[in-house]
């Protein structure tokens, strides 16, 4: 059976992922912001360095309430604007919908629960290089895995069909039992990457390879595996080294919230830092490196410098 698919935010992430299954011949729906008539009346262009295409007719609106009712409905926006899901996703979601929030953070799904508590829910983290390069042009520099994990356990079955389905599209995707596992384990790449891309002005490569500041980059990731482990989520230590070494493999780039600052975007703060070290403190543990990362994020977000 095909599924009908939604997609909320047609960037790097949400532009390449709902390209490859609307190439790949499933029905998607995209919802988008400021390039909606571009897309409407030119299409989405991905160069890919898995292949490039140009969908040119797109099922592109600029209101979910025109939408149609989707089985899986991929949430591809930054969590600061996930306050307008209580209003975008029940135009487009069915009894049977699943809501797959595809972010950065922890804690998102929590609190799309308690403002949708009918809603099925799933968490996804992208290991991927993509970004949008102008309108309804997204470039795919590197990598490109998903993983998807359910929230609620009764979503199991649908999301492994979901992940058959991205399979099929090009897409390596896995499936993985347990949703805070997956959250803390992206958390390792991203509190250091993210946030010391924005401090330091700095690629990825440039604080990989450094000799002061790979140390730091270490530090930090070891206190986020600590972190995850009072937090119920076992991820062993040679797993710095494996994200290090992919890192060194990566073409240098600069992360979303690197971007956003640039662009003077808000970055996201409270779900990549404040909600994790809430969370590692309320299990006994202080995230004492990352708190101050925080900090400073929050003083270069409000001054600009």
């Amino acid at each position: 059976m095909k599924r009908k698919y939604a997609i909320v935010g047609v960037g790097g992430i949400g532009g390449y992922y709902g390209g490859r299954l609307a190439q790949s011949g499933q029905e998607v729906h995209f919802l988008c912001r400021s390039d909606y008539q571009h897309i409407k009346e030119h299409g989405l262009k991905v160069e890919s360095v898995k292949g490039d295409f140009h969908l040119t007719q797109v099922n592109a609106y600029n209101d979910a309430k025109q939408m149609p009712p989707c089985d899986v409905i991929l949430v591809c926006t930054k969590t600061l604007s996930n306050y307008q899901l209580k209003e975008i996703l029940p135009p487009l979601v069915h009894q049977d919908s699943l809501v797959i929030l595809v972010q950065n953070g922890l804690g998102m799904e929590q609190t799309l629960a308690q403002a949708l508590p009918d809603i099925k829910i799933a968490g996804a983290t992208a290991f991927i290089c993509s970004f949008k390069v102008g309108q309804g042009h997204i470039r795919h520099a590197e990598y490109g895995e998903l993983s998807l994990s359910p929230y609620h356990a009764c979503v199991a079955d649908s999301l492994k069909q979901v992940a058959l389905d991205l399979q099929q599209a090009g897409i390596p995707t896995q499936y993985v039992d347990d949703l805070n596992y997956l959250r803390w384990k992206k958390l390792v790449w991203n509190i250091p990457y993210n946030g010391l891309t924005v401090l330091m002005n700095a690629s990825t490569d440039k604080l990989t390879f450094d000799a002061d500041s790979r140390p730091l980059l270490q530090d930090l990731m070891r206190e986020v595996i600590e972190a995850a482990a009072v937090c119920g989520a076992t991820i062993p230590f040679d797993f710095i080294d494996k994200m290090i070494a992919s890192t060194e493999k990566m073409t240098p780039y600069s992360p979303s919230m690197k971007l956003d600052y640039e662009a003077s975007r808000p970055m996201e703060i409270d779900t990549m830092y404040t909600c994790p070290i809430l969370t590692a403190r309320a299990a006994g543990y202080e995230m004492k490196k990352t708190a101050v990362l925080e900090q400073q994020l929050r003083f270069k977000e409000k001054h600009r410098l």
